[in-house]
């Protein structure tokens, strides 16, 4: 008991010293409960939206066959069938929207059924009312705009017979609650109006609702008997899982990402603890000697320490979890009040998030003293009396040289060999490199920034005069805190500009050959697949503004597992794309595989000689595919092989705009026929990089202000240890204002030191992480500028604002005091 009052004791006593190094363990656990929160939150608004387009039905009924969609028959007997309570047709369709000179927009409409019954409406009401007659339509918020159309104006419409209709506008509908009709306008009307304004109009499904007190297995059941085999019946769960399950692997990485930066920003929070722990008890030397005098071992100043850190780390981490809480309370309000269309949003954290990042944050306390107090414990009696304590022995330099030469000489290493060589291996390589090299430099950090702080120094001793020139001797004379104290901020200054840099240099590689490379400009496919209308495939034809290459493909028995095969006239693709030369040298009875199978396959009495190496090209030409053979070859495997896929691009002398425009035209009487366009896929591509260059900014730069706090821990520290020094400098004439001044000046040096040798590290590797990933298609680009600079700027801000505090005491300090401080 009286150890545990001698420790409480002790705190106490430190408790100005170590407050610093409490906050940014409660910032790092409020960091993490918020990162966690607003991720899953982010993750949880994509399902919701799929959730909206999905509707409220409780079962959804669907053709496995997509041309024709379901008829008028199928729908009769999902009406009759037991436990149906309601059903209404998904029609939709192609239509028109014209402007008020009767100029048609520059894109197809698509005209959707608004169900009859309420609760199966899956449309997200804007303004206005619904439609009730033949009369009254919908449009999309963007459109109306478009038309500056309000709610109550006419506007003018495209029959499916040609002629033109003027309907009234009783509401908008918000696009967000319907994110696979994107950038199309939308009509909604009325479900019995569709074939009036819709050219080809189709049920893709069937809401069906379920009546009070049914089962809803019980229902599925009745309806596989009444339909058939040639329908798919899904729960509204399982719908919705399906819908999200691109999504939320889309954004699973966003997720992953965050939660890095997290770990990232509370290993810098470490770094705060150990290294004001390291310097407080360096400050009690002749304390910890006299302890040892007095009979003392070195076990029980480990466990005082450790002690002294566990109730730190317990009453940081609670303070942490409070401030988290109250964080996500405060984001749950503001969101509350965003227009966010059909998502609800709560950055509340579960009680498990707190309770597992409060244990997070006292272990990660715990972790962070083990170095000081194993230190503090190998201090020899003869401290107490004045004596000089044995330097650290030649064995101990040579173990730390050898380990800091092999991190180095490794990470090096890794970091080459992860940027010559190809994916996928390449980008681990890059990562543990990475990490290698930078622990080897953080070892040596006691002498590279003292360094650069000695080059940064010389316009600060002539522009700073006496201040300036005590500050760099200070940061010179002390490597070892300049080193323990600039380390954190060199951390998340390379992480930060590492993490932006190949971001930023994989979107500029990749995101144009996202397009460029892919076997046309546009690919149409039957929704849910299948084989293209053959009506569709000569109309695409007819288009002499377009160029049509056509995939075929059939599913083939391969060595026991059923496997896609494909085909096409390697000839009319884009001599961009990724293995098409391979594929224009493909003989026949050859196969390129994207599975890396090689050797001689027989299918179906059909010898196949597959090419050694993966290629991306069968999957790239037809999803699903595994295999890639000539045309021939696939008439011996599956003849008769149905068009699956269209790839189209304009035809020589056109632009992508009347090409598109030929497109529409072409498929206006195929609702059933969707188109992909290559120029989207790259837009969307563009948008995930910059949403994750974002995050990554936003979440380091909280973890450089944590690294902020471990700066003015040490500079507080410092001004401890040296208040003598202080003192002395007030009785010879040295001003207040002169060694606020002084402190400033080594907060801003310390911070651009850390800055300009995290932006390097930074740069070199994020240049070897984009390498890594783009090698396949090039590597161009160079470290973002502006991303850059504003991590510079953010370093310096964060080193000014560390420095406001010890100046303040500087400031306040009388010579006579200073003086008598020991």
């Amino acid at each position: 008991m009286t150890t545990y009052r001698y420790t409480v004791a002790e705190l106490r006593g430190q408790l100005r010293q170590l407050l610093l190094s409490g906050a940014a363990i409660a910032l790092g656990v409020a960091f993490l409960i918020a990162s966690v929160s607003g991720s899953g939150a982010l993750v949880d608004s994509f399902s919701q939206t799929a959730a909206a387009e999905v509707g409220p039905g409780d079962i959804q009924v669907t053709g496995k066959a997509a041309a024709g969609g379901l008829d008028a028959a199928a729908v009769e007997r999902v009406r009759r069938t037991a436990g149906v309570a309601a059903v209404a047709p998904r029609l939709t369709g192609k239509g028109g929207v014209l402007a008020a000179d009767g100029r048609p927009l520059d894109r197809t409409a698509a005209v959707s059924a608004v169900a009859e019954d309420p609760a199966l409406r899956w449309q997200l009401l804007k303004d206005g009312r619904w439609p009730a007659g033949p009369g009254e339509v919908l449009l999309d918020t963007g459109t109306a705009h478009r038309l500056d159309a309000a709610v109550g104006a006419e506007v003018h419409l495209a029959r499916a017979d040609g002629t033109t209709a003027t309907a009234r506008l009783v509401g908008t509908l918000d696009e967000r609650g319907a994110p696979s009709l994107a950038g199309v306008p939308i009509i909604g009307v009325p479900a019995n109006a569709v074939d009036g304004y819709a050219a080809g109009a189709v049920t893709e499904w069937l809401d069906v609702r379920v009546a009070p007190g049914a089962s809803r297995t019980g229902t599925v059941e009745a309806l596989r008997a009444a339909l058939g085999a040639d329908v798919r019946m899904h729960t509204r769960e399982a719908s919705v899982d399906e819908a999200t399950r691109q999504s939320s692997t889309l954004y699973g990485v966003v997720l992953i990402a965050a939660l890095s930066f997290v770990l990232i920003a509370l290993a810098v929070a470490r770094m705060v603890v150990g290294n004001t722990f390291t310097v407080v008890l360096a400050q009690r030397t002749r304390q910890l000697a006299l302890l040892r005098c007095v009979g003392a071992d070195r076990q029980q100043l480990r466990r005082l320490i450790r002690r002294q850190g566990l109730l730190l780390g317990v009453g940081a981490s609670a303070a942490g979890v409070l401030l988290g809480v109250a964080l996500g309370a405060v984001g749950t309000a503001v969101v509350g009040g965003l227009d966010l269309g059909p998502v609800r949003l709560s950055l509340l954290p579960s009680p498990l998030t707190c309770l597992l990042a409060g244990l997070f944050g006292v272990l990660l306390t715990l972790l962070a003293v083990r170095g000081p107090a194993k230190a503090a414990a190998a201090v020899p009696p003869i401290a107490a009396l004045g004596g000089t304590p044995a330097p650290a022995g030649g064995a101990a330099r040579v173990r730390a040289a050898v380990w800091t030469s092999g991190l180095l000489i490794a990470g090096t290493a890794l970091l080459v060999a992860g940027a010559v060589t190809p994916p996928p291996l390449s980008l681990l390589a890059v990562t543990v490199g990475a990490i290698a090299n930078f622990f080897g430099v953080l070892r040596l950090s006691h002498r590279v920034l003292p360094a650069v702080v000695a080059v940064l120094g010389r316009p600060a001793r002539r522009l700073g005069g006496t201040a300036g020139r005590l500050a760099t001797q200070q940061l010179r004379l002390n490597p070892g805190r300049t080193g323990a104290t600039g380390s954190a901020l060199l951390l998340g200054v390379t992480v930060m500009v590492g993490a932006v840099t190949a971001l930023d240099i994989t979107s500029q590689s990749l995101v144009p050959v996202v397009s460029a490379r892919q076997p046309g400009v546009y690919s149409a496919a039957a929704t849910g697949g299948g084989a293209l209308p053959a009506g569709a495939l000569g109309a695409l034809g007819a288009e002499h503004g377009l160029t049509v290459t056509p995939v075929r493909s059939a599913t083939v028995d391969l060595d026991g597992r059923p496997t896609v095969v494909a085909a096409v006239d390697a000839t009319r693709l884009n001599s961009s794309t990724d293995d098409v030369d391979r594929a224009r040298a493909l003989p026949e009875g050859g196969a390129l595989s994207g599975l890396g199978d090689t050797g001689v396959r027989r299918v179906g009495g059909v010898e196949l000689r597959i090419q050694p190496g993966r290629s991306s090209l069968p999957f790239t030409l037809q999803s699903g595919a595994t295999l890639l053979v000539t045309p021939a070859t696939l008439d011996r495997l599956a003849p008769g092989a149905s068009v699956t896929t269209a790839w189209i691009s304009p035809a020589a002398g056109e632009d992508r705009p009347t090409a598109r425009r030929a497109l529409d035209r072409a498929l206006a009487d195929h609702p059933q026929v969707t188109v992909a366009d290559t120029a989207a896929q790259a837009d969307t591509l563009r948008s995930l990089l910059d949403r994750l260059k974002t995050i990554s900014m936003a979440l380091l730069s909280f973890s450089v202000a944590i690294a902020g706090l471990g700066v003015a821990a040490t500079l507080m520290l410092s001004i401890s240890e040296r208040s003598r020094e202080i003192g002395m400098l007030r009785a010879i004439g040295m001003s207040r204002e002169q060694l606020r001044r002084m402190l400033t000046l080594e907060a801003l040096l310390l911070s651009l030191a850390g800055a300009l040798v995290g932006t390097g590290l930074g740069a070199a590797y994020g240049w070897a992480a984009a390498r890594s990933i783009t090698s396949t298609v090039g590597t161009v680009g160079t470290p973002p500028v502006l991303p850059v600079l504003a991590a510079l700027g953010l370093t310096v801000l964060v080193g000014l604002a560390a420095a406001v505090l010890p100046a303040r005491r500087v400031g306040r300090m009388s010579a006579v005091a200073a003086m008598r401080a020991s």
